[in-house]
C-alpha cells in the first residue's frame, strides 16, 4: 500500500508516475475522500474535546455540591452524535482503506516506459546459446512418457502433470541443488512454511483483494487459499510485528509447490510444462533496512543468476517494462532462460524490490533511530524448478534422445552422467 501521507501531498505526482504501468490514478476520487475523511475527524474531534469539556465541569460541579442536572440536560444528545460522528468515520476510513489496496506501487524511475512483455529492456546476457548438429526437441518429446498429462487430467484436470522415475528424481535433485547453493554459500535460512494461507496473508503480500481470481480458494468454513507462491507465507512471517533494529536483514529460502488459476493465460503455452497450475519454485525473500534495498536487489538478483550460471544455462536479464510489472513492485529483474525446442527465452525468475508497499500492508516494521519504520521487502525465484528442468532437457539433449546431467547436478543424481526417459 502506498504511504497516504505521501499521496495526500504528492498526489499530482503519483499519478503521472502510475500512469507508466497504464494505470488510472482517480485523482478526483481520492480527493473527494480526503475531504470527506478531514471532514468527518473534524467533527469527531470536536465532538469529543467538547464532550470532554463538559465531563471535566460536570465532575468538578459536582465536587463543590452543586446541582449538575442542568449541566447534564445541556450534554443532552452529545454522546449520540459522538457515536454517529465516529461510526460515518470509520466507514469512510474503510472506503478510503479499499481505495487505496487497489492502488499498484508506483514504479522506481529506472522502469522503462511499454505496453507488455515485448517492450522488456534487455541489460546483460550470460553464456552460449548451444548449436545442435540435428533438430532440437522440446521437453515433452524429450522426456517421453515419464511426463503424464492425461493421468494427472484423469486425477484432476488440465494443466496438472506426473513425473515418472528418473525426470521426477532429477526435479526433486534441482530443488535440492537450488537450497543448497543459498542456504550454504548466499546466507538464506531455509523455511518450511504452510502451503496454505489466509485471506490477510494474500491482502499483505499484494495478491488480494485485485486479483482473487487468480487465486486457488478452499471450501468450507475458513476464508482459506492455496499459496500462489512461497513469497506469500514466506514474506508475511513478518506481518504484525516489530523487529529490534539488529535483526536485518532478513534472509529467508523456501521450496514449496505453487498453485495458480493463470486467469486470462487459457490458449497460451498449453502445451508442456511452461504454464501448470501446480509447479514447484525455490523463492529466495529478503527484509531490508530501507537505504539498503537497492543493493539487496542487485545481490538477490545475482544469487538467482549463480544457479543458472553453476548449471551452464545460457540466459538473459530484462528490466520489465511499466506495462509488464507486477502489482506490488516498485521494480523488476526477469532472468529468462535459453530454451532450444521453443527457439527462444523464457521467463525463469522474477527479482522484485517492494520498497515498503507490502510492509505496509502487513505493518511489518522494524525499531530505527527515530522510533518504528517500515521495512523494505524483496524476493525472486532461485529458481522456478519445473522450467529449470525444461531448461536442462532441452539444453543438454543429444541427437540419440538422451540427456546429459549437468556436471554441477551429478553429486545429486548418484554420479549419473546421462538420462533416458524410456519407460518399460
Amino acid at each position: 500500500m502506498l504511504d497516504r501521507n505521501y499521496l495526500r501531498r504528492h498526489a499530482v505526482e503519483a499519478r503521472d508516475a502510475l500512469k507508466i504501468r497504464g494505470f488510472d490514478f482517480d485523482l478526483d476520487r481520492f480527493s473527494a475522500l480526503e475531504v470527506e475523511r478531514k471532514a468527518l475527524q473534524e467533527e469527531t474531534e470536536t465532538l469529543q474535546a467538547e464532550r470532554n469539556e463538559r465531563s471535566r465541569a460536570i465532575g468538578a460541579a459536582k465536587a463543590r455540591g452543586e446541582d449538575i442536572a442542568p449541566r447534564i440536560a445541556e450534554v443532552g444528545d452529545l454522546g449520540q452524535r459522538l457515536d454517529e460522528a465516529r461510526g460515518r468515520f470509520e466507514t469512510l476510513r474503510g472506503e478510503l482503506d479499499s481505495f487505496l489496496e487497489g492502488i499498484p506501487n508506483l514504479p522506481d524511475a529506472s522502469v522503462p516506459p511499454g505496453d507488455d512483455e515485448d517492450d522488456n529492456v534487455e541489460i546483460r546476457a550470460w553464456g552460449e546459446r548451444p548449436s545442435f548438429d540435428f533438430e532440437p526437441r522440446d521437453h515433452v518429446v524429450l522426456a517421453g512418457e515419464a511426463l503424464d498429462f492425461a493421468a494427472a487430467a484423469r486425477i484432476t484436470g488440465a494443466r496438472f502433470s506426473i513425473l515418472y522415475g528418473d525426470l521426477a528424481r532429477l526435479h526433486r535433485a534441482l530443488a535440492a541443488f537450488m537450497l543448497d547453493i543459498h542456504t550454504r554459500e548466499h546466507g538464506y535460512e531455509e523455511l518450511y512454511v504452510p502451503y496454505i494461507v489466509n485471506a490477510g496473508a494474500l491482502t499483505g503480500t499484494g495478491q488480494l483483494p485485485k486479483f482473487e481470481i487468480e487465486q486457488f480458494g478452499i471450501r468450507g468454513e475458513e476464508n482459506y487459499y492455496l499459496i500462489p507462491t512461497a513469497e506469500v507465507p514466506v514474506t508475511n512471517v513478518i506481518r504484525d510485528t516489530i523487529l529490534p533494529a539488529d535483526a536485518l536483514p532478513l534472509r529467508y529460502v523456501a521450496h514449496t509447490p505453487c498453485f495458480r488459476r493463470e486467469a486470462g493465460s487459457y490458449g497460451k503455452d498449453t502445451r508442456g510444462m511452461i504454464r501448470l497450475h501446480q509447479f514447484d519454485k525455490v523463492e529466495l525473500v529478503q527484509v531490508v533496512e530501507p537505504e539498503k534495498s537497492w543493493d539487496a536487489h542487485e545481490a538477490l538478483t545475482a544469487d538467482a543468476e549463480t544457479v543458472l550460471k553453476r548449471l551452464e544455462l545460457p540466459y538473459r536479464a530484462v528490466i520489465l517494462c511499466g506495462g509488464d510489472l507486477g502489482f506490488a513492485a516498485a521494480k523488476t529483474i526477469d532472468l529468462e532462460v535459453w530454451l532450444p525446442g521453443q527457439d527462444r527465452y523464457r521467463e525463469i525468475s522474477s527479482c522484485s524490490n517492494y520498497l515498503d508497499f507490502q510492509a505496509r500492508r502487513m505493518m511489518a516494521r522494524y525499531r530505527a533511530e527515530e522510533g518504528t519504520a517500515f521495512a523494505h521487502t524483496l524476493n525472486g525465484s532461485g529458481l522456478a524448478v519445473g522450467r529449470t528442468l525444461i531448461a536442462v532437457l532441452e539444453n543438454y539433449q543429444e541427437a540419440d534422445g538422451s540427456v546429459r546431467v549437468p556436471e554441477a547436478l551429478q553429486p545429486y543424481m548418484a554420479g549419473d552422467t546421462r538420462l533416458r526417459f524410456d519407460r518399460p
